[in-house]
């Protein structure tokens, strides 16, 4: 089941997370070392998280690697370390949906996504470059605790990705 995209205006937030790049059939690589990693740090520093853990799509290239940013929304700004670093999470126009299913059966969501905004004419805030898509944010926000929720058929996710601002500009 998924929701009708939605257009949003999204604040600039601070965030956690640790870069991976990664072939798609290595997707579970971020979550199973980043988010621990990031988790770690916060609660060393004693930074509190103050939303659900993200993947934030830098660069993709199906037909290659995927620069993927593991991370979380934070209260503060904290010391970066070797691997996991603060930065903000642009404000903007969004376009969001929900997915509520298995996080490996968002690829076709993805690109129900992408064509219903070419259909509506509302480009993504992107350059296409040789080595794939750069995004200026496209994020899939876990919604739904594992620790709570186990049954991943179960999960919610939300896809939010950044759009050009109505002059064509980031």
């Amino acid at each position: 089941m998924l929701t009708l995209p939605e257009n949003v205006t999204r604040a600039a937030q601070p965030y956690a997370y640790m870069t991976f790049t990664v072939r798609m059939d290595e997707m579970q690589k971020p979550a199973r070392e980043g988010f621990p990693a990031v988790f770690s740090l916060l609660a060393e520093q004693n930074i509190e998280p103050v939303g659900a853990p993200i993947y934030n799509y830098r660069r993709i290239d199906m037909a290659d690697t995927l620069d993927v940013e593991a991370g979380v929304p934070v209260a503060r700004m904290g010391q970066d370390s070797d691997s996991v670093k603060f930065g903000a999470l642009p404000a903007g126009r969004f376009v969001t949906l929900r997915w509520h299913g298995h996080p490996d059966r968002l690829e076709p969501v993805t690109g129900m996504l992408i064509g219903w905004l070419r259909l509506s004419q509302q480009p993504l805030d992107m350059e296409e470059a040789p080595d794939g898509d750069h995004f200026a944010c496209r994020l899939e926000i876990y919604e739904t605790d594992p620790d709570q929720e186990p049954d991943m058929d179960k999960w919610v996710t939300q896809l939010a990705f950044k759009l050009k601002d109505q002059s064509g500009t980031a």
